[in-house]
């Protein structure tokens, strides 16, 4: 078995930096801990868990890492805000696809700029038209508490939707409902593929990011009933602040995908958590 220079194992040290995180998410669920409340110290978690200050240190990397825990110098650890559970598969209005893993999520939204334009070759392959054909560009911000958590372009042709309500998407209202009842296009169903991506400058301008953190990228083309391209859109977002949930035809079979815990697997004979 492999060992490190001070001859412990190095499948032990895998496992007690494991306690500790294990020891952590099972306080939080036991005791209802909700966001904001603080967890024993580094030195109380080292004593409960009977492991080492670095054992700790270790696991708390990876809790703030996984978004669990949220950690403040000089103040102490604390329960994160739960990272909210996007289903960008599931039709609809965008924010009707995020939640907090219990109920729809709260937001409210900034319309950035809404112009019409040439669309480029992307837009032209991905919405079917013609590249002299003018669209609509619908640019959006969504924050949560007071936080910007999504940007969003829209990108329609003019000849589906000939006028859009400016006020009214100003006002938060869903551009997929306006466009409905103008046209009674709806969508039925979308293709999309997700990049991890540094921002691009548009991007930290919108979110307020610096250069070096990560975002989640989704693009996409929205199709109504009669399989009719009517929007070719990118939708951006925080990575640290989601996690991103797809289910298949037949609903979901997988536990909750915002729960905490550890989805591992253990050698035989290796001593559990408890």
């Amino acid at each position: 078995m492999p060992v490190n220079q001070d001859g412990t194992s190095r499948a032990g040290r895998e496992l007690r930096y494991q306690r500790v995180y294990d020891l952590v998410t099972g306080l939080i669920a036991e005791q209802g801990l909700e966001a904001g409340a603080k967890l024993p110290s580094t030195a109380e978690l080292a004593a409960m868990a009977e492991v080492s200050v670095i054992s700790v240190r270790r696991a708390l990397d990876e809790l703030a890492h996984d978004g669990i825990i949220v950690r403040h110098q000089g103040v102490g650890t604390f329960v994160a805000q739960r990272r909210l559970v996007s289903q960008p598969g599931s039709p609809g209005t965008l924010l009707g696809t995020i939640s907090d893993g219990t109920s729809p999520a709260e937001f409210s939204t900034e319309l950035v700029s809404l112009a019409v334009g040439l669309p480029g070759t992307d837009h032209v392959r991905a919405l079917g038209i013609e590249s002299g054909q003018p669209v609509w560009e619908i640019a959006r911000v969504r924050s949560r508490g007071g936080v910007r958590a999504v940007a969003e372009i829209a990108t329609i042709p003019l000849s589906l939707a000939p006028a859009l309500d400016e006020s009214r998407l100003a006002a938060g209202e869903s551009l997929y409902e306006l466009i409905e009842e103008r046209t009674g296009i709806s969508e039925a169903y979308a293709e999309q593929f997700f990049q991890v991506d540094r921002p691009t400058p548009w991007e930290r301008e919108q979110l307020q990011l610096d250069a070096e953190d990560t975002v989640m990228r989704v693009r996409g083309v929205s199709y109504s009933d009669d399989d009719v391209p009517f929007d070719s859109y990118l939708q951006t977002y925080r990575a640290d602040d989601f996690v991103f949930y797809v289910s298949g035809k037949r609903g979901p079979r997988l536990l909750p995908p915002a729960g905490t815990g550890r989805w591992d697997v253990r050698p035989f004979g290796a001593p559990t958590a408890d």
